[in-house]
C-alpha cells in the first residue's frame, strides 16, 4: 500500500527561537491515521519541536511543507486553562467553534449541536451544564479534548495531556484517544516527557533532548530498540513488552 500523503511535514528544518536553533535537520511527517508521539524530558525541546509543526513558530531553516489547508484542534496543559472563570463545560467546549463561527455572528444551534456531538465522542454527555470548576481532573480533560475535536479537526495536538493524572486516568485518556483514531479520519500529535504512556498507542516516536543534541523519529518498531532507547535515557536500557504494555527498564534491572 501507498503510504498516506503528510498533512503537515518538517523537512531539513531547524527549529527554535530566536537565531539559535536547538536542532537542525529535523525531518518529520504526520498523516492522517498516524499518533505521533514526541517524547523526552522536561525542558528538552518537545513543545517547541510540536509549535514548529503547528506553524505556531516558523522554522529558522528547512521547510515545513503544507500540502492543503489543515484544521487543527489543540489541547493544552489542563493547568493552563483556569477553572475559576465561571464558565460550564458546554461553554469551554463551545470555545472549539470559534474558528468556524463567522465574524460578527454568534454561535448558533447547529454550533451547540456540535459541542454535544463532541463531548458525547470523548464520554462526557450531559455534563454540559456542570461547572467546567465541579468537574473531575479527568472530565476536565475530557472536555478540553471535546473542546478541540469541536473544531473539526484533522489533526488533535496535545500537549502533556495526562500531566498530574494517576495511572488509572492517564490510561483512560490514551484509551480515548486510540478510540478516535479508530474512527478514522483523524491524526494525533501529543506531547509526553513518559515513555510507557504512550508507547503502546503511537505508530511513530520521536526522542527529544536538545540538551543532549538528540533528536530522533521513526516508526515505533524501529524506536522501540535498546539502541534507540539507550541513547534517549543516556545509559543501557532493555524493553519489556506485555499483553500489548510497554515497559523500558533499566539493563540491570528497575527504571531508567
Amino acid at each position: 500500500m501507498r503510504p498516506a500523503p503528510a498533512l503537515v511535514a518538517l523537512r531539513g528544518a531547524s527549529i527554535g527561537y530566536g537565531r539559535t536553533p536547538l536542532f537542525r535537520g529535523v525531518d518529520v511527517a504526520i498523516a492522517s491515521g498516524d499518533f505521533m508521539a514526541i517524547v523526552g524530558p522536561n525542558g528538552g525541546g518537545k513543545t517547541t519541536l510540536l509549535r514548529t509543526l503547528l506553524g505556531v513558530l516558523p522554522p529558522l531553516g528547512g521547510v515545513r511543507e503544507l500540502p492543503a489547508p489543515l484544521a487543527v484542534g489543540y489541547v493544552p496543559q489542563r493547568d493552563q486553562v483556569d477553572a475559576i472563570w465561571p464558565l460550564t463545560a458546554g461553554e469551554v467546549a463551545l470555545m472549539g467553534r470559534a474558528r468556524l463561527v463567522p465574524p460578527g455572528r454568534r454561535p448558533g444551534a447547529a454550533d451547540r449541536a456540535a459541542v454535544r456531538e463532541a463531548m458525547a465522542r470523548v464520554g462526557v454527555a450531559g455534563l454540559e451544564d456542570r461547572p467546567y470548576r465541579d468537574l473531575s481532573g479527568g472530565q476536565r480533560q475530557r472536555t478540553l479534548i471535546a473542546r478541540a475535536l469541536a473544531a473539526e479537526p484533522r489533526l488533535l495536538a496535545l500537549d502533556e495531556p495526562t500531566s498530574g493524572m494517576d495511572p488509572a486516568g492517564e490510561q483512560d485518556v490514551m484509551d480515548l484517544l486510540g478510540h478516535l483514531l479508530q474512527e478514522g479520519g483523524l491524526a494525533v500529535v501529543m506531547v509526553s516527557h513518559r515513555l510507557d504512556a504512550v508507547a503502546s498507542n503511537a505508530t511513530q516516536l520521536v526522542f527529544v533532548d536538545h540538551r543532549r543534541g538528540l533528536l530522533r523519529a521513526g516508526s515505533l518498531d524501529r524506536m522501540l530498540t535498546a539502541e534507540a532507547l539507550s541513547a534517549l535515557y543516556g545509559r543501557a536500557v532493555r524493553v519489556h513488552r506485555d499483553d500489548g504494555r510497554v515497559a523500558v527498564l533499566a539493563a540491570g534491572g528497575g527504571q531508567p
